[in-house]
């Protein structure tokens, strides 16, 4: 702040000049601050010292005859200080992030942030949301502003979504909750088969949460485990949520397209006015079928389905019946279609076995394993997809891996060429939406593939 002032000019009113000078500089009487003020006494009879009195009174004469400088020249500079160590704005209290601990609790944070005893309870006597701060989980961040061993925010979020926000108002402490807005923006990406799905799809920068959502989506039509060949194509059209301009996290696959083996395969995701959400071909057939090929992500069929098979143990020509699939002890096994578990225990050579009827005669059997799944017995409702049991090397078998059977009417089977029923198709009353929102998705597939076709060998690396 500067105030300009100029030495010598004499004012024809002393009195009301000083008051005005002392009105512009904005100061008043105050302990512990700097005071330019009046005294009684300053209007001296006869007009001596107009200039002085009242401002000159508040400093020390002294203060005038500063060497190598003016009288005005070191009053100017001394209104300055004055002034400026008068205005001096004290620091606003500083926000603490504190990342929440194992077994801490709000009130432990509370005292190690030196806040008044009583101040959790004020909090927590706000209600509502309030109420989560009760049961912090580690990892959770608080934000946290003091002041005066009193709390003046708080802000914690609930969700990706919402966040709880507290400050101290005329009233004392108030709440609100906040909701954002999930901005979502869809990326295309393309990819082409070198080594495996996994190492591929990293190098399209694909999650491994999307690589197994899109190993999912074509699981039904395509055995990762010995369908893929180099030269396969993917394109990939997902969503990626931003809160804020920050990226939250990957979203769902919007589409998506596999090329194996120079067979095209296309999927577009579509929820129905109700919320039921499934796949479907641009045409609107659904992609899910009654049963899904394998059982074990990702495994590989170590002995496929063989009526002459020599038995590697007994090393005598016996059928084999199923696939197996070779995958480390511990591994999920999946359950290929509804239905509800017929048994579960010990069989002979095949070793800790789970069996399930699906209905319509179709019953399949998964053996060797590690152990069951938890909850799980005779009588258990099981849906596609859920995971029933884990690897291992129970029975007869010569190192971890699944023995997987499919019967229709007590007949076995090859689960690999076995025709598989689809889903239902999209309903006819959506039909017309599902057409337009799969043309546009459809497009940035091909967008994508195109992009991937354009490149070079040297550029897919």
């Amino acid at each position: 702040m500067k105030f300009d002032y100029i030495p010598g000019a004499t004012p024809a009113r002393p009195q009301r000049r000083r008051l005005g000078l002392v009105a512009i500089l904005g100061l008043s009487v105050t302990a512990g601050v700097v005071q330019l003020g009046l005294r009684d006494g300053d209007a001296v009879a006869g007009g001596q010292r107009p200039m002085s009195s009242g401002l000159h009174s508040a400093l020390p004469d002294a203060a005038f005859t500063a060497a190598g400088g003016s009288q005005g020249e070191d009053f100017d500079g001394i209104i300055q200080t004055a002034v400026k160590d008068a205005l001096t704005v004290p620091e606003a209290s500083q926000w603490t992030t504190v990342s929440v601990k194992s077994g801490q609790s709000l009130s432990v944070i509370f005292d190690a942030l030196g806040l008044a005893h009583d101040e959790v309870f004020s909090l927590l006597s706000l209600g509502g949301e309030v109420q989560r701060l009760k049961k912090l989980n580690a990892g959770d961040e608080l934000h946290i502003r003091v002041s005066d061993d009193r709390l003046e925010g708080l802000t914690y979020a609930l969700d990706e979504r919402r966040t709880l926000e507290v400050r101290r108002g005329d009233r004392g402490l108030e709440v609100v909750t906040l909701t954002a807005e999930i901005e979502r923006h869809s990326t295309e990406v393309a990819g082409e088969i070198r080594d495996s799905l996994f190492l591929d799809g990293r190098r399209a920068q694909l999650s491994d949460r999307l690589i197994m959502e899109l190993a999912d989506i074509f699981g039904y039509d395509i055995d990762f485990a010995q369908d893929l060949h180099p030269g396969d194509r993917f394109a990939v059209v997902y969503d990626q949520l931003y809160k804020g301009g920050k990226k939250l996290r990957d979203g769902d696959i919007l589409a998506a397209e596999f090329t194996n083996q120079g067979r095209k395969l296309r999927a577009v995701r579509f929820t129905t006015p109700d919320g039921n959400t499934a796949y479907y071909t641009p045409q609107g057939q659904s992609l899910r079928k009654a049963f899904i090929r394998t059982p074990v992500d990702f495994a590989r069929i170590s002995s496929p389905f063989n009526l002459r098979r020599l038995h590697p143990i007994l090393h005598t020509i016996r059928a084999h019946k199923g696939t197996d699939y070779a995958a480390g002890t511990g591994t999920p096994i999946k359950a290929t279609g509804d239905g509800k578990i017929s048994f579960q225990g010990k069989k002979s050579g095949y070793g800790n076995v789970v069996m399930i009827k699906h209905g319509s005669g179709v019953e399949t059997l998964y053996a060797h394993m590690s152990r069951f799944r938890a909850g799980l017995s005779v009588g258990s409702r099981i849906r596609q997809g859920q995971v029933i049991g884990y690897v291992g090397n129970s029975g007869l078998a010569t190192a971890p891996h699944l023995h997987y059977e499919f019967r229709i009417d007590g007949i076995h089977k090859n689960p690999m060429t076995v025709p598989l029923p689809r889903a239902n198709p999209v309903d006819p009353r959506y039909m017309a939406r599902f057409r337009t929102d799969s043309g546009t998705l459809v497009a940035a597939l091909e967008r994508a593939d195109t992009r991937l076709a354009s490149l070079t060998p040297a550029d897919k690396k």
